[in-house]
């Protein structure tokens, strides 16, 4: 099947982790590489859906923040990793 690799549906997922574990009950799904990380921290896969579309399913961001304090980081770290102010990344986490 021709793929025209012009369109992407792009998702996030909250539980990117479970979504990927998933992905790998379906033997024949063709992947536009491994997982990648973002330099900002969001994790991301691409995959062919069944008409060769492309589809990318990111990491939540309200998630990226949780994982990235959860190993440690300050949240000032996190606002330079995320080049984001603490400001913007405390509303997003509080929504």
């Amino acid at each position: 099947m021709s793929k025209s690799n012009n369109a992407e549906i792009v998702f996030e997922e909250q539980d990117f982790d479970g979504f990927l574990a998933k992905l790998k009950e379906y033997p024949g799904i063709e992947y536009l590489g491994d997982v990648l990380e973002h330099r900002w921290g969001q994790r991301v896969i691409r995959f062919y859906d069944l008409d060769g579309h492309i589809v990318e399913v990111g990491e939540d961001m309200k998630m990226v923040i949780k994982r990235f304090l959860a190993s440690g980081m300050t949240m000032e770290e996190v606002s330079v990793k995320m080049d984001a102010s603490i400001e913007d990344l405390t509303k997003l986490l509080n929504s």
